[in-house]
């Protein structure tokens, strides 16, 4: 592992905006804050909101600058990217932002029953292969249950036309209400969070001519269903040379 790495770790371990918890500490007693994230952590009864795959952080910094009222936590297991979510929101004084190093398929482990009440999906994987691992699965929406208010709300941000016709079949099949939904999300003339706040990933994509699409839903219950998605073309980005999208968003 290189210095910077190393040294980010080091310095992450003593931020008091970042949570991390080793799964052996999960297994001998529980995670503390669990059920508990108002009161203990941020000291105060709003609305936890959890961007999940956070990356650097570029979601949650930015939700939390203009909105004040509510609590946001980004999630992810790689903690190089996060710390610069982490310092931004230290430097800029934003106390309504913190975040957590864990695999989302953990999340369970780290909320309480109704502790949150919504979430921000933002260009994950789209996991063609992998429906388990999709994060709009019906396996992690069943995760995510445990953990949101009834009617809590989800909303994706993707480049991916796979991921975002999937997670709207799965929507639709399951009779979950959509709230709001783009296929360009970019030529609409919006203005407001989904398209001011942009993260590395999605400038890489606008940079390429990629489209953005935006899905809002309210996660119902009942049984839960996948959608049919044999009819559906895969994405062809695998194709495509990834290059590093930190240089174009800087």
């Amino acid at each position: 592992m290189g210095k910077n790495k190393l040294k980010k770790f080091a310095e992450m371990a003593e931020m008091s905006n970042v949570v991390q918890c080793p799964r052996e500490t999960l297994i001998a007693g529980g995670f503390p804050l669990k059920g508990h994230w108002r009161d203990e952590f941020f000291k105060t009864d709003s609305p936890i909101v959890l961007e999940l795959g956070c990356g650097k952080g570029e979601y949650t910094v930015g939700l939390a600058r203009v909105n004040p009222d509510r609590l946001f936590i980004g999630i992810d297991i790689k903690g190089a990217r996060m710390y610069t979510g982490a310092r931004q929101a230290l430097d800029e004084k934003i106390p309504n932002a913190a975040f957590l190093r864990t695999e989302i398929q953990l999340i369970e482990n780290f909320f309480g029953q109704g502790e949150v009440d919504e979430l921000w999906i933002t260009f994950p994987d789209p996991q063609m292969k992998k429906v388990n691992k999709r994060l709009t699965s019906t396996r992690l929406l069943r995760c995510y249950r445990k953990i949101m208010k009834p009617g809590g709300i989800i909303n994706l941000k993707t480049d991916s036309p796979f991921l975002f016709e999937y997670t709207r079949r799965l929507v639709e099949l399951n009779g979950m209400e959509i709230l709001d939904m783009s296929t360009d999300l970019h030529n609409e003339g919006r203005d407001d969070a989904t398209t001011r706040i942009r993260t590395a990933y999605e400038t890489q994509w606008i940079s390429r001519g990629k489209s953005i699409k935006f899905l809002s839903f309210r996660l119902g219950e009942g049984e839960l269903q996948e959608p049919d998605v044999e009819d559906l073309e895969r994405d062809d980005y695998r194709a495509i040379p990834r290059f590093d999208a930190t240089a174009i968003a800087n």
